[in-house]
């Protein structure tokens, strides 16, 4: 076994500083985090191919003295704690005394500072965490940090950094996560020379929101504020319940401002949303959270972003009832009264009619050719089979989009031809699971031989199928003999899909768009879209940094509406920034699931006739079981079973 012994001192620091310097991001919060600590109004951060190569850090602190400028950058050396006493009310952000000697141990920094009380400042460059060089200089007062070539000295680590792109990223995410935490700071961010944030530093929260999050997100959400027991006390804005996202990137959590991970937070919030946001979306936040400094522990990890509260219920409880009671306020929040049109005079109300005081209108849908006029369509479902409609054809993506079929002579003008696959519609003494009736006079139906292998014999007659109708605009309703099938249209349309897409091995067909798409995500979901664009081009997505938290798009697959295509990439976003990419097959069935998911019909939305047969037919011969997502997409329900909710039994 070999002897034990002490490691040299600049092995001992590069060990130290990949507990603190992970990343180019990492460098930026520390070096952030101590402008704020020396009193900071107004910083900038410049990074260059990001943050690898060159990291600039400019602010209008207190500065440093002279002879303090060496020693700040020793280990454990520190302005913030003296005794161990001093840990139990930590009012800094920062207090180890490491992060400089870890900087300074695996790059090339340059240090510039001046206190107001001097007319020059002090120069200073380290290498490896060396000094190599110091001289007097003249400089404003604060303190310039220059950081070059990161891990120019452990290229083990370089192996793991990611594209520039990538690291930029994060690099971005990391000050706008500062901006958020300290509104009175003013900071500028500049990437590669174009400036792509800057807050006002007025000292109001909404101010940064708007600035950081952008326009959209920020008037999504709504003002919290509350307090609770020992001091514990609340504020901030989180999203109303119909601006909930699909992944909780938007959630930021800031404790006596330092940005924290919370599970006790997280739970608190998502416990106020409880039954008011749809199933799988997450809402958003930023919540300050301000207790006493002896009140929470922030000496739990090197990186400060996990703590331990003194009381966890507590603040859960000062987390979860502010919310609720923000979104029951919102609830009780008066609405804008539209008055109506003046009517016409044939809407006028005669004594025989019945006067409405409010009439809901359908929603809007896009206006198709091949639909007939409104007058044609039928009101309701009448229990028994189906008549033949001009029902639009389910929006079948993995389908050539250009495709000439012949119309028969027979068929109506008004009335659209349903796609080829599906065939024509029953005719009304058929069953829908039943074969077509010819267009031409016949002694009985026949069902087509399938193109390849030997034919099959007719099914029994408890095999056939009928639809019956639907169940608010989200269940088809089936029955087969002493069974009846409650179908999720939507679920299993999304499985359909997902099922083309697979077995094409998904060759997409995109479209370039006449007027490109501009949203400006979180932060960390541009953070995973941008480190993606290989996964997203693969589908058919071509996406670019448009600056300033923005992500322009200018090409699409063709199954995604231009209007659909931020909800879509969000969507994306929300799975890949779950660390997607470690497993590339799981990611690749995810995408394809979310995908699939907007790209099928929706529940509560009408549907013809001839679509829901379509996907009955999927469903009821089995190819369709379960959504991608794992939920059922039929539930049977026996006649033994309903005569005994009647008692009949």
């Amino acid at each position: 076994m070999p002897r034990i012994q002490v490691l040299e001192s600049h092995v001992a620091d590069l060990i130290a500083a990949g507990e603190v310097v992970e990343r180019p991001a990492s460098v930026v919060k520390e070096l952030v985090e101590n402008a704020i600590d020396a009193g900071a109004s107004a910083l900038t951060v410049e990074i260059q191919h990001g943050g690898m190569t060159y990291i600039r850090i400019t602010d209008d602190g207190c500065g440093m003295e002279p002879g303090d400028v060496e020693t700040a950058f020793l280990r454990h050396a520190t302005s913030k704690i003296r005794t161990e006493y001093d840990l139990e009310a930590i009012g800094t952000l920062g207090f180890r005394g490491e992060a400089l000697a870890a900087i300074a141990a695996v790059a090339r920094v340059e240090v510039l500072t001046r206190t107001a009380e001097r007319d020059f400042g002090v120069s200073l460059t380290l290498e490896g965490g060396a000094v190599t060089g110091r001289e007097e200089a003249g400089c404003p007062k604060g303190t310039t940090m220059v950081v070059r070539d990161l891990f120019y000295n452990t290229p083990a680590r370089l192996k793991y950094m990611k594209k520039d792109a990538a690291e930029g990223a994060a690099v971005f995410a990391a000050v706008q996560r500062e901006a958020l935490a300290h509104p009175e700071v003013s900071m500028r961010f500049l990437r590669d020379g174009k400036q792509e944030l800057l807050t006002p530093g007025d000292g109001q929260l909404r101010s940064a929101v708007y600035a950081v999050l952008g326009r959209d997100l920020a008037l999504g959400f709504t003002e919290v504020k509350g307090s609770g027991e020992d001091g514990v006390t609340v504020e901030g804005f989180a999203s109303l319940p119909a601006c909930c996202r699909g992944s909780r990137s938007c959630q930021y959590f800031f404790v006596n401002g330092r940005f924290i991970k919370s599970r006790t937070l997280m739970a608190a919030l998502e416990e106020a949303y409880r039954n008011q946001h749809m199933v799988g979306k997450f809402p958003g936040c930023v919540l300050h959270v301000h207790t006493r400094l002896n009140g929470v522990d922030v000496n739990v990890h090197p990186a400060k972003t996990e703590v331990k509260f003194v009381s966890e219920k507590r603040a859960f409880d000062t987390v979860y009832h502010a919310v609720r009671g923000a979104l029951e306020g919102e609830v009780r929040r008066p609405q804008a009264v539209i008055p109506a049109a003046r009517p016409r005079a044939h809407d006028t109300v005669t004594p025989n009619q019945t006067a409405f005081s409010a009439v809901r209108a359908d929603p809007v849908r896009p206006v198709r050719p091949a639909s007939p006029p409104p007058a044609a369509r039928p009101a309701a479902y009448a229990a028994g089979p189906l008549e033949p409609t001009g029902g639009l054809p389910l929006h079948d993506f993995a389908r050539p989009r250009f495709e000439s079929r012949p119309v028969p002579e027979t068929a109506d003008k008004g009335a659209a031809a349903a796609p080829a696959e599906c065939g024509k519609p029953p005719a009304p003494s058929s069953p829908a699971g039943a074969a077509p009736r010819p267009a031409g006079p016949s002694p009985a139906p026949e069902r087509p031989a399938p193109a390849h292998g030997p034919q099959r014999a007719p099914a029994p007659e408890t095999d056939t199928w009928t639809v019956r109708g639907e169940l608010f605009h989200t269940y088809i309703l089936v029955e087969q003999g002493e069974k009846a099938y409650f179908i999720d249209k939507h679920a299993a349309h999304e499985r359909m899909n997902f099922d083309r897409l697979k077995a094409a091995g998904y060759t997409p067909m995109v479209q370039r768009l006449l007027t490109p798409v501009v949203f400006t995500p979180a932060p960390e979901e541009g953070a995973a879209l941008l480190q993606n664009l290989d996964v997203l081009s693969a589908f058919g997505f071509e996406c670019e940094d448009f600056g300033g938290g923005a992500v322009l798009v200018r090409q699409c697959p063709d199954y995604v509406d231009a209007g659909d295509v931020e909800a879509t990439l969000l969507e994306l976003a929300g799975t890949l920034a779950e660390g997607g990419r470690a497993d590339p097959d799981g990611a690749r069935d995810a995408l394809m699931a979310t995908m699939s998911c907007k790209a099928a019909i929706k529940g509560g939305q009408k549907n013809g006739p001839e679509e829901l047969r379509r996907v009955a037919e999927a469903v009821m011969s089995g190819a369709v079981k379960y959504c991608p997502h794992g939920r059922p997409v039929a539930v049977e329900l026996t006649r033994n079973q309903l005569e005994k909710l009647f008692k009949r039994a």
